[in-house]
């Protein structure tokens, strides 16, 4: 069983996964990274707790949506007699007093739009991942659950005496849940819910406004940018690399891990994408939770992952009280890669790093002195590009001298050698440049298999590797280069099941793949543009966007066989995916 349809509603602050039953099914609280309130997603085939629902008695038909260009989520659901009622839910998020107001706390309207609809309310929020619930303590307008873990509260219009005993009602009129943290609600329930609505509903239409979106599928672009501010913190700036933790990449793989994390690769790939569009605010906002990662590193290199506080541990554990998706466990929190060695991780700290000294919408721009503590990232980089490491897909059991790793340490000292021409610094750019063409030479010496006819996945070996796609983009090989069209025709030969792209095909620590790897056949549809044939990536490209989900969303992997998606949930990198070959891909604007 697949996991479920799933919309999300967020702030860059807090996040919920809401299904097409209009059942909250997962939230963290007070942060993205924090303990489920709301665990009913892992919480076994037919969880019964760690959810917010409503019920409509007899409901046989439901349709979901986005309200336009917005994270507001309404679902409509209709029940056999003809009675239906209308379930609105969004978090707050607008400017308020100079600064963006993002409060922990989650809003919901339902409305009877026919008939005589009758209803039953569920809160069931758990506590320590899924060992607590929550002690219902009744009060006036409000219930509050509480736990030697935390507490919550819901503040509402509907009777108390409903909420608290789950009892059913039949609704005259429109009724509001606020769920937000333990202390009295000292405002208007109804003037408070119009007030945050209007106002969140406004600041997503101005965001989206500013978006520079191609000219063909700007619904699935919009889409996918608003869902990677979701999948920010705002608070610090990092980025996660999904909201979720734990749902498998395939059935019964154990490839279930946490990804609520920083990966610093998966964040410089969301910045890109949300850089070409316009929205710079957030490569802002990242760069400077990389100089608090940077400053407040004391081991001796980078990690690929950090918590949204980079000082938090991520010491990876089993979280026995949740029995996983379907029953499909373990549920890991934390995630061991952060001990990993990944020398990818400098090139991908340049690489977002580079739009600051180009981009000139932005009010203050890369200068000498950011240059130099970039520098230091250089020499790991020129250091580490021909050292075993585990590679851009973490394997756990071995390393090599990966070749993506090699071609990300050539592109950090490759774009140095540019930022110094830029600044006029030509003694440090010929520095670069020299340490940029070693790698390069020693890339093209070592990497290339003319038997197999591709660049391999580590140096002197014979693997395909999805992410060899991307050495035309880091710079390494030019499109014409006939070693790279090689390369692309010979992966998609090795990779591609059912039309869409593996990660590799080699064994790994759980044997063989059984999904493919949704930002893979992005990256093949952008090498297909790049080697000039763009029918082929227009074909591949709608084939990834008709795999979406009802409201546009894309979770990490594919069954090629079932064409369910798999893994957590929603995948930056796939919403990344769509951003970037939309862009590549579309006709230019008619005017």
């Amino acid at each position: 069983m697949a996991p479920p349809q799933l919309a999300v509603i967020g702030n860059s602050a807090i996040a919920a996964l809401i299904d097409d039953k209009a059942r909250v099914l997962w939230t963290c609280w007070p942060r993205i990274d924090s303990d489920p309130l709301f665990s009913a997603l892992l919480g076994g085939a037919d969880p019964q707790r760690g959810l917010m629902s409503v019920e409509l008695d007899g409901m046989v038909a439901t349709r979901q949506a986005y309200e336009r260009n917005t994270a507001v989520l309404t679902t409509l659901m209709t029940a056999a007699d003809g009675s239906a009622i209308r379930v609105t839910d969004f978090a707050p998020r607008f400017k308020q007093y100079d600064r963006i107001f993002r409060p922990p706390m989650l809003m919901r309207r339902i409305e009877p739009v026919a008939g005589n609809p009758r209803i039953r309310v569920l809160m069931r929020p758990t506590f320590a991942y899924g060992r607590l619930d929550g002690t219902v303590v009744p009060g006036s307008n409000h219930v509050r659950y509480v736990s030697e873990a935390g507490s919550v509260r819901l503040t509402s219009d509907i009777p108390v005496a409903y909420l608290s005993a789950e009892a059913k009602f039949a609704p005259t009129k429109p009724v509001t849940l606020i769920v937000h943290a333990d202390e009295t609600f000292p405002s208007s329930i109804e003037e408070v819910w119009w007030s945050f609505l209007r106002q969140t509903r406004q600041y997503w239409l101005d965001w989206a406004r500013y978006l520079s979106v191609p000219y063909e599928w700007q619904e699935a672009v919009i889409r996918a940018a608003i869902t990677l501010k979701l999948c920010s913190c705002e608070e610090t700036g990092a980025v996660v690399a999904a909201l979720t933790t734990s749902i498998p990449e395939s059935p019964r793989s154990g490839r279930n891990w946490d990804y609520r994390f920083c990966w610093l690769r998966d964040a410089y790939f969301t910045v890109h994408a949300l850089n070409k569009l316009g929205a710079t605010l957030t490569m802002e906002r990242f760069l400077d939770y990389v100089r608090t990662v940077i400053a407040t590193e004391t081991g001796p290199r980078l990690k690929p992952v950090y918590a949204i506080v980079p000082e938090h541990s991520l010491d990876e554990w089993i979280a026995d009280a949740l029995p996983g998706f379907n029953g499909d466990g373990p549920v890991r929190i934390g995630n061991a890669a952060a001990e990993q060695a990944q020398h990818d991780v400098a090139g991908s700290l340049i690489l977002a790093a580079s739009h600051m000294f180009y981009d000139c919408r932005l009010p203050k721009m890369g200068d000498a002195t950011l240059f130099h503590e970039l520098e230091a990232l250089g020499e790991t980089a020129a250091a580490m590009a021909f050292e075993p490491d585990a590679g851009i897909w973490e394997y756990r059991g071995r390393k090599a001298i990966h070749t993506h790793s090699a071609a990300m340490c050539f592109a950090a000292c490759d774009r140095l050698a540019k930022i110094a021409h830029k600044l006029a610094l030509s003694q440090r750019e010929t520095y670069w440049q020299a340490h940029a063409s070693r790698i390069r030479e020693t890339i093209l010496a070592r990497a290339w298999n003319e038997k197999e006819g591709l660049f391999a996945s580590r140096f002197d070996g014979s693997g395909a590797d999805a992410s060899t796609l991307l050495l035309v983009e880091l710079g390494v090989v030019e499109p014409t280069d006939q070693r790279f069209v090689r390369t692309v025709e010979t992966l998609q030969r090795r990779l591609t099941r059912s039309g869409f792209l593996m990660r590799y095909d080699e064994n790994d620590d759980f044997g063989a793949p059984e999904t493919s790897f949704n930002i893979c056949s992005f990256w093949l549809a952008d090498a297909l543009v790049a080697i000039g044939r763009r029918d082929e990536a227009r074909a591949l490209f709608e084939a990834l966007l008709a795999r979406r989900n009802h409201v546009g969303l894309l979770s990490e992997d594919i069954d090629p066989v079932t064409g369910e998606l798999w893994g957590n949930f929603p995948q930056t990198y796939s919403m990344v995916g769509i951003i970037v070959t939309a862009m590549r891909l579309s006709r230019e604007w008619i005017h």
